[in-house]
């Protein structure tokens, strides 16, 4: 009986109806792809993108060169320079990161103290050459004064899980 089955099944290309009746139903449905570039999906605030050094609202870094990103960085891609100023705090005189070994644990945002060093929400920053890939501390800044908005936004939906 089951041989019987089988060969209408066969003969009537009921596999074939079947998968055109699903692709019907699906067709008249809304569409989920998204039109990328001109169209992004939501991103949690969470997301660990590209870095960012954030300042106070007064203009100054929040940096204070305490290292601890650098110690605990398991790739090793931070490097920090640090002197003290006049007035005695200690300030960086040079916070690299070497993009090509970062592998975004989020491990130096959590380690640091003052949320001076971020992932912000930029995920769009291919380049062209090795190079362009080693930020310094400039870059960090300036990713930081261009993001500061959503960064905030971000700790501040992620305070109460911290």
């Amino acid at each position: 009986m089951k041989s019987i089955i089988r060969h209408i099944k066969s003969f009537l290309l009921y596999e074939l109806v079947k998968g055109l009746a699903l692709t019907l139903r699906y067709f008249f449905k809304p569409k989920v792809t998204l039109n990328y570039p001109n169209e992004k999906g939501p991103l949690s605030p969470r997301f660990r993108g590209e870095h960012a050094l954030r300042r106070y609202p007064n203009g100054e870094e929040r940096c204070i060169a305490c290292k601890l990103c650098e110690a605990v960085c398991p790739a090793q891609a931070i490097t920090i320079e640090a002197e003290a100023k006049p007035d005695g705090s200690r300030r960086t005189t040079r916070y690299d990161i070497d993009m090509t070994k970062c592998i975004y644990c989020g491990l130096c945002e959590e380690a640091c103290p003052v949320d001076a060093i971020v992932e912000g929400p930029n995920f769009e920053f291919a380049t062209e050459t090795r190079a362009e890939l080693l930020y310094d501390k400039e870059k960090l800044l300036k990713n930081g004064d261009i993001w500061e908005q959503q960064i905030s936004a971000n700790l501040k939906a992620d305070r109460k899980y911290r």
